[in-house]
């Protein structure tokens, strides 16, 4: 069984009282409360389709019903399943979630460790881009800020400098150390310099503590044009018998699908009774800061 990689466009969803209330249903009690705090519809939304993309996954691939599923999150703020390992396949699947810009995104694996990050392209609110560079020297080393400041234009700087963000988090994810983590330590050295939307790229390495690493490999692609997405895959303490310990090259990148609102509903169940006031709350809200403008 391959990996999973899917996407949902939470940017041009605007859910009807229906929609919302029945997404609400059917995510547990205090991921529901937590999403109601939201001050933007955006970040709800994001996270809305984040805890929907999870059920999906462990209803679909691990084969625990929807009412069943039970999600924690660690120290670090990491979703996990918390349910008993009732069988091996419990125990092989790895996940991550992660929502900027226009999606939220999901990756998983079997037998590997999983991060993802999904980094928009957009211009600095309050500073111009060399500004904004300025301010974000420290997280980044003299190696990755030739890369990025020899991109071409500002925007091209702009666009490769959320390239090399998107990689840094992404691992930062997969090991699940949080912010503590010295963005410094871990360098990375993209390959090829120019994505193409629709193609999937394992070239980039990683170089931890100036050592490159041969148990990382990450994915890249472009979702659209402003859109990159980062996949890191490490090796896990408790690999799945269905392939190698440690092995990249026995299959093929998977694809991002981007799911629509019906597909990631798709064997929902309800988890609570309707809550009129929910769509209330939310219809109210502004719908997203306005710090920062798109590039396009």
């Amino acid at each position: 069984m391959g990996g999973v990689r899917w996407a949902f466009r939470c940017g041009s969803w605007s859910p009807t009282r229906s929609e919302w209330l029945r997404a609400a249903r059917c995510v547990q009690r205090e991921e529901k409360e937590r999403i109601r705090q939201f001050v933007f519809a955006k970040d709800a939304k994001s996270a809305m389709a984040g805890r929907l993309l999870i059920r999906k996954l462990v209803s679909e691939k691990v084969g625990i019903a929807w009412d069943q599923i039970h999600l924690d999150r660690t120290a670090k703020g990491k979703p996990f399943l918390a349910n008993p390992a009732t069988h091996a396949a419990n125990r092989k699947w790895n996940f991550n979630v992660s929502h900027q810009g226009d999606f939220a995104v999901l990756a998983a694996e079997q037998g590997l460790e999983v991060g993802v990050d999904v980094m928009k392209t957009t211009r600095p609110g309050s500073s111009s881009i060399p500004d904004f560079f300025r301010i974000m020297t420290r997280q980044f080393t003299v190696h990755e800020w030739t890369t990025i400041r020899a991109a071409g234009s500002d925007l091209d700087q702009l666009d490769m400098f959320y390239r090399h963000w998107a990689l840094k988090e992404s691992f930062i994810k997969a090991i699940g150390t949080g912010l503590g983590f010295n963005l410094q330590r871990a360098e990375f050295h993209v390959a090829p310099l120019a994505m193409v939307e629709g193609q999937l790229y394992r070239q980039s390495r990683l170089h931890l503590d100036e050592e490159e690493e041969d148990d990382w490999v990450f994915e890249e692609c472009l979702l659209d044009k402003h859109h990159h997405i980062a996949v890191a895959l490490g090796r896990s303490e408790t690999p799945g018998p269905e392939r190698p310990p440690w092995s990249f090259c026995d299959s093929a990148p998977s694809e991002f699908t981007v799911l629509s609102f019906s597909d990631l509903i798709s064997g929902a169940m309800p988890l609570t009774e309707e809550d009129p006031a929910y769509w209330d709350i939310f219809k109210v809200k502004q719908d997203a800061p306005t710090r920062q403008s798109d590039t396009n």
